[in-house]
């Protein structure tokens, strides 16, 4: 069986039973036939080609409106049932439209089959700013892991593009080294990696020219041949020439006839305004469902199995919400500094870097109503919806700290003005911890609490949902004050180690009645023996693909800004000194003055954590 992509990237189920919305005086079950016997059946898409393998006439059950009804005869034949009619109609008319609205034989063979022309379309994807750490780290190796898994079409170049000067040799040694056969450690991998840098070339160009884009168009254009040309850039290029390659890549290196996207990494502005005025000169030579902003962290297995555990397992859904949920915290931490990015780091800060995008993304997933279906703007109208629901964060409700110079163990670790590349006196924020709220029914005065920082005691990402305790307790005398242990927690680890744990009350055997608390605990390396994929390597083949879930809306940044915008203008504009904490430590203790304000307490900071 023919198909345009390995079934092993993704697998979707499409039911092919008729739709529930029918009337029931004109509903009918469709079978399949086999050897006799009739079952009813689900077809499987692999959703790497599902959007592109089928005809336009038919729609899925994402569609809601119409449910191919299909029946597979047993000498191979298609056939599709007809709906009995109650009321008489001519012949004629009743022929014309039947044949208007229902897919041909040909139309159904080829959903069933997947027998397409695979050849009539090319991918070609383009790194601007190829020679970078971010292109070397996690583009090229991401690009490799899914050619490695046969998630890339058959037909794709992949081309790097940067100011500095280099040969197709050269790009490939550069690439070659940061490639590994990670995935499952098969046998072929060495032959898929010369493979797959067989596919990659290189041209050298500024990145406002469009003489320069134009001669790369000259060049994707004898690699794609008659082909259909789908063409993806990839923008790992900084901010202030977001705009000048936009200008040339539209107009001198878009696709004629497929599709032409662009992948633009954050930061999207600083604030508000720049973020509009970003989103503004995009939009003069590119349209919304053509920009794909990515955040890597919306790619991690465990935030994307958020709504999987919430809407999927009935003893979630019914405590999410403010009556069974104490607070909520979203907790990240880098046990290293800036390490030669405070230059970069310094215009930004840990807010910007880390709370206005990647955990503002996750608590908006996490606190989202029920979408009206898994399709890419439904999901993201209720994160705007949680958004837009938030009340603007106050300069109060904001601890900002900066790490100091620390010696431990006979090892002395630098304080971030020590960084060359920041400047003296700085007092840009490396942490920051702030309490949220959502003014909705759901959400009423339940404080969500975020906290990012560098140079911390340790590396992790975390959610950590915490539960209102029991109302009165039999076994409250077993706990004494300590709240805390009486009341149950969910954890999410969202890295190192992927996890999801709840914390529970349990009596330890014994003859006394002594209480315990225990975890229930789903460990990913040891249930799952598959390797997880890589962020880059879910939201790239997102962006081929044309799914725009994981990426934000320009609606959804103006409303992430919106809640930022004035708390950091009033940290610049008063000159607030941040908290000084060492290098290594758990970082500022204004922190926890402002959990304790809310009645809570950091989670990640118990002996059992």
């Amino acid at each position: 069986m023919a198909t345009l992509y390995s079934t092993t990237c993704r697998s979707i189920s499409y039911s092919l039973t008729p739709s529930s919305s029918s009337s029931s005086s004109s509903s009918s079950s469709s079978s399949l036939s086999i050897n006799g016997q009739n079952h009813h059946q689900r077809l499987n898409f692999s959703s790497c080609i599902a959007k592109r393998v089928l005809p336009v006439k038919v729609s899925f059950h994402s569609r809601r409106n119409f449910h191919l009804n299909v029946v597979l005869m047993q000498d191979g034949a298609v056939a599709t049932p007809v709906t009995p009619v109650e009321n008489e109609t001519p012949f004629k008319k009743l022929k014309d439209e039947f044949l208007s609205s229902v897919p041909s034989t040909e139309e159904i063979k080829e959903a069933a089959s997947f027998d397409v022309n695979k050849d009539e379309s090319t991918v070609s994807i383009t790194v601007v700013g190829a020679s970078g750490d971010l292109a070397k780290k996690k583009i090229f190796p991401a690009l490799f892991a899914l050619y490695y898994e046969g998630c890339l079409p058959e037909h794709f170049t992949i081309f790097g593009y940067a100011r500095s000067k280099m040969t197709d040799a050269e790009l490939r040694n550069m690439v070659s080294k940061t490639l590994t056969c990670r995935i499952d450690k098969r046998e072929n991998c060495d032959e898929k990696m010369d493979q797959f840098l067989k596919r990659c070339f290189y041209h050298s160009g500024q990145y406002g020219s469009q003489e320069n884009f134009a001669e790369l168009d000259k060049k994707l254009k004898e690699h794609e041949g008659a082909r259909v040309s789908n063409r993806l850039f990839y923008l790992s290029i900084p901010p202030n020439i977001f705009i000048e390659a936009v200008k040339c890549a539209s107009s001198s290196a878009s696709s004629g006839i497929g599709w032409t996207r662009v992948i633009v990494e954050k930061p999207f502005g600083r604030d508000s305004d720049s973020s509009a005025a970003l989103t503004k000169a995009l939009k003069q030579y590119l349209d919304e469902d053509q920009i794909f902003r990515i955040d890597h962290y919306l790619g991690k297995e465990l935030v994307e199995n958020l709504s999987v555990l919430r809407f999927s397992n009935l003893i979630f859904e019914p405590l999410w919400s403010r009556q069974y949920i104490r607070n909520v915290q979203l907790i990240f931490s880098e046990d290293f500094g800036t390490e030669g990015r405070g230059g970069y780091f310094d215009n930004y800060g840990i807010i910007r870097d880390i709370m206005q995008n990647h955990l503002l993304q996750i608590l908006a997933l996490f606190a989202m109503e029920t979408p009206v279906s898994l399709d890419a703007e439904d999901i993201r109208n209720e994160k705007v919806k949680v958004l837009r629901s938030m009340r603007p964060l106050q300069l109060e409700d904001v601890v900002v700290g900066q790490y100091k110079n620390h010696t431990k163990g006979g090892v002395t670790y630098p304080a971030y003005t020590d960084d060359n590349t920041v400047p003296k006196g700085s007092l840009t924020p490396t942490f920051a911890a702030a309490a949220l709220f959502i003014d909705n029914a759901r959400w009423d005065g339940v404080p969500f609490l975020m906290k990012a920082g560098k140079a911390l005691h340790n590396k992790s990402a975390e959610i950590r949902v915490q539960f209102r305790h029991v109302p009165g307790n039999l076994y409250n005398r077993n706990f004494g004050t300590d709240l805390d242990r009486a009341t149950n927690e969910l954890v999410i680890r969202v890295q190192p180690d992927e996890a999801i744990y709840l914390k529970i009350n349990n009596k330890v055997p014994g003859l006394g009645m002594r209480l315990d608390r225990s975890n229930l605990h789903l460990h990913y390396a040891a249930r799952y023996s598959k390797e997880i994929p890589d962020a880059y390597e879910r939201l790239l083949l997102d962006a081929i693909e044309g799914e725009r879930r994981l990426f934000i809306r320009s609606d959804e940044l103006d409303a992430a800004w919106a809640l930022f915008t004035p708390v950091l203008k009033e940290l610049e504009e008063k000159k607030i000194i941040p908290e000084y904490y060492p290098y290594g430590s758990r970082g500022p203790v204004g922190a926890h003055y402002l959990a304790a304000r809310y009645k809570v307490r950091w989670g990640d900071l118990g002996i059992e954590q």
